[in-house]
């Protein structure tokens, strides 16, 4: 269909198969699919304006098209400059009639045109995936605060900072965090993470990960799944981790726990996933093996010392697609993967649609439930209501044919109950 939106897009001739992509990735998202079909039905979000700053992707395109199926009037910018597919990017604007701002592999002025883009429709939600909508409004744009009933945030790294300004008395607007949901990262961060950032970093370098020393920064939820699947595919895993509690739970898992100057020295692969920055450091990489390959899966490309490293370099190429070279005074080489962006956006394709059917039908009930109780949210981060995790998962048992056992009265009784014992 001609369009007569508002874009910045690679290439509109690539929508053809960027539309074959996004029905392939929405056979495996029914409960948004199911949630789209309600929307279309029932338009909870008809007349507000959404502005989404999110990864450019097949099942993102989805979550739009079930926001739009709502009511909504989308526009959609990238999150990061490499995660976005173009042919999605075009199909969106040119199929599905929604404004996209996006295009793989932007410099940094046009990606933060692109969010300026997004601001300019004067959102009255907001949706982010590492709060950088939500940033530009409270650095640049206060003045359009006020129209604002509300946003989500996807990313721990996003969460961290609203929380931050909601603790300072600073945000602008109530924030609903779907990233702390159970059926978000209990699922997207560690079966999506783990088993999409293990293919961003084969497809990049046909490494094989069996008899590697895999060194996972953060046991974290992602930490989590990667340090699984990396053992799954033969690696020796190593975590190196801040915390007390979770380098105990990582030692208990079957993990060796190192700090990162020991783990430097004996590591092959390398990465983080921590959400803070300087995690692997110039005195880390003056301890890397030859070949040792660095690489993010975290929301911003700060976890590593990127600068750090091109001042160790004597000189640097592009050894494969996605994969940088840096020859170090004394010869050694260490290879960094998409420019330490999340490598399984920018280097594959992101978490596979089954997880993130759970993560958008978060966002779209988010979405509704902002709409719907708009006059009663103050300016703090909410949780995800219980019931919509919930409604989330049941849905999600119902596609997968699965059924689960009741409570019968009397076990409801019991639970409920002091005076029953023994």
């Amino acid at each position: 269909m001609a369009t007569t939106r508002r874009h910045d897009v690679k290439d509109l001739a690539l929508s053809g198969e960027g539309i074959r992509r996004i029905e392939w990735a929405d056979r495996n998202m029914p409960v948004l699919r199911a949630i789209r079909e309600r929307f279309e039905s029932e338009e909870p979000l008809a007349g507000y304006r959404i502005s989404a700053c999110l990864h450019v992707t097949t099942e993102t395109a989805n979550l739009a098209r079930t926001l739009k199926a709502g009511g909504a009037d989308v526009v959609l910018c990238a999150s990061n400059p490499l995660s976005t597919q173009d042919d999605v990017a075009a199909a969106l604007v040119d199929e599905f009639d929604v404004s996209v701002f996006a295009i793989k592999g932007e410099d940094n002025d046009t990606y933060y045109q692109h969010i300026e883009a997004a601001v300019d429709h004067k959102p009255q939600i907001t949706m982010d995936d590492g709060a950088d909508v939500i940033g530009v409004l409270h650095a640049h744009r206060r003045e359009q605060l006020g129209d604002v009933i509300g946003g989500t945030e996807e990313t721990t790294t996003g969460v961290i900072r609203l929380k931050a300004l909601e603790r300072d008395g600073a945000l602008g607007f109530p924030i609903v965090a779907v990233n702390e949901a159970n059926t978000k990262h209990l699922f997207d961060n560690r079966y999506g993470t783990g088993q999409s950032t293990i293919d961003g970093i084969v497809r990049a370098t046909n490494k094989l990960l069996a008899g590697s020393k895999f060194v996972v920064a953060g046991y974290g939820w992602c930490g989590r799944g990667l340090a699984t699947r990396a053992k799954g595919m033969g690696a020796h895993v190593i975590v190196t981790e801040v915390d007390a509690l979770k380098a105990l739970e990582a030692v208990m898992d079957g993990f060796e726990v190192l700090p990162m100057a020991k783990a430097a020295e004996v590591g092959d692969v390398f990465v983080t996933a921590t959400g803070d920055k300087g995690v692997i450091r110039q005195e880390h990489m003056e301890r890397m093996k030859d070949g040792a390959i660095l690489a993010n899966t975290g929301h911003f490309n700060v976890e590593i010392d990127i600068p750090a490293l091109r001042g160790l370099a004597s000189e640097s190429r592009e050894a494969r697609q996605f994969v940088d070279e840096f020859v170090l005074a004394d010869g050694r080489r260490l290879y960094l993967l998409a420019d330490g962006r999340l490598v399984n956006l920018a280097a594959a394709e992101g978490h596979p649609a089954q997880v993130m059917d759970m993560s958008f039908a978060n966002q779209a009930l988010s979405a509704e439930f902002i709409v719907g109780n708009a006059a009663s949210l103050e300016r703090k981060v909410y949780n995800v209501p219980e019931e919509i995790d919930a409604e989330i998962a049941l849905l999600k048992l119902a596609t997968m044919g699965i059924e689960k056992d009741e409570l019968t009265p009397e076990q409801e009784k019991y639970l409920a109950s002091w005076d029953e014992g023994t």
